[in-house]
């Protein structure tokens, strides 16, 4: 019997943003600008509206299973996994951005699934592509979340405390050793937050926490063009293409926990060799030119 011991955007965050992006949209079709901003922004939120309701829709109807199976707690985990399948693929197909997938065969395992975190569209990508038995985690508040984060509790995935390092470290042993006794996989965002400019941030060592207590190989994936498609604090999603590059397995057997820093850099270098320009770190461009 599994037992789990227990960034879409709040409510209270969504309307300041959605009343600004509506303002804005209200001032430049007032100043009579006609070089298609204006019908491209338009069909661009109607699509997001659509996403939006059809996120609800699918939300409400899962969260009715998951109460039926509240005795059930790994079958609530594969429903949360066909619920992201669902949703995740009808709102990418939604909003009507060109994929392509790269690797898929590296998913075929169990592991700890990493990807980088530069849009909301990210976090409709790892919900599509997650395999079945597969536990996110997030922040322990995402629980006030409206309707979302119910069903991400009710999905029996895992929230971890960030109050402090060591509160984090604690929650993430917990979390390992609820992944080992229930054989399942981890999806998580190493930089621990969403990059405002699309360049890779630091990593944080939770993933390596998680890998020397499970000791399940590491699951790099490669996400391209998401922070051009829906940038920070925007209502428009442009067309731009999204490529998604899952790297080979690496193996964690034999890692020690002295050496957890240098293992977090050797994974986040896979990322900057495996990134366009646009979204490797500064620092990293300019290693390259001075070399």
């Amino acid at each position: 019997m599994c037992e789990l011991a227990i960034a879409p955007l709040s409510f209270k965050r969504w309307l300041p943003w959605a009343r600004r992006q509506a303002a804005a949209y209200l001032a430049l079709a007032a100043a009579g600008r006609d070089d298609g901003w204006a019908a491209a922004s338009l069909v661009s939120a109607v699509r997001v509206v659509v996403c939006f309701v059809a996120m609800m829709v699918t939300t409400a109807a899962w969260a009715a299973v998951m109460l039926l199976l509240l005795p059930w707690p790994c079958e609530r985990i594969r429903q949360g996994n066909l619920y992201g399948h669902v949703t995740g693929r009808m709102l990418l197909w939604i909003l009507g951005n060109p994929i392509k997938v790269e690797g898929l065969e590296h998913l075929d395992n169990k592991g700890i699934f990493i990807c980088n975190h530069a849009s909301p569209l990210d976090i409709f990508l790892v919900m599509w592509l997650a395999p079945t038995g597969t536990v996110g985690i997030a922040k322990k508040e995402i629980i006030w979340y409206p309707l979302f984060g119910q069903l991400y509790v009710l999905a029996n995935h895992l929230r971890i405390d960030r109050s402090n390092p060591a509160a984090a470290i604690e929650s993430m042993k917990e979390v390992a050793r609820a992944v080992v006794k229930n054989n399942l996989s981890l999806i998580l965002f190493p930089e621990g937050t969403r990059s405002r400019n699309g360049r890779l941030l630091p990593f944080k060592k939770g993933f390596v926490h998680a890998a020397l207590q499970t000791k399940l190989p590491i699951v790099p994936i490669v996400v391209t063009g998401t922070h051009l498609a829906w940038r920070n604090s925007s209502v428009r999603v442009r067309p731009v293409p999204l490529t998604v590059k899952i790297l080979p397995s690496i193996s964690t057997d034999g890692w020690e926990e002295e050496r957890i820093n240098e293992y977090v850099e050797m994974v986040r270098s896979l990322y900057i060799d495996n990134l366009p320009d646009s979204q490797k770190p500064l620092h990293a461009l300019a290693d390259r030119k001075s070399d």
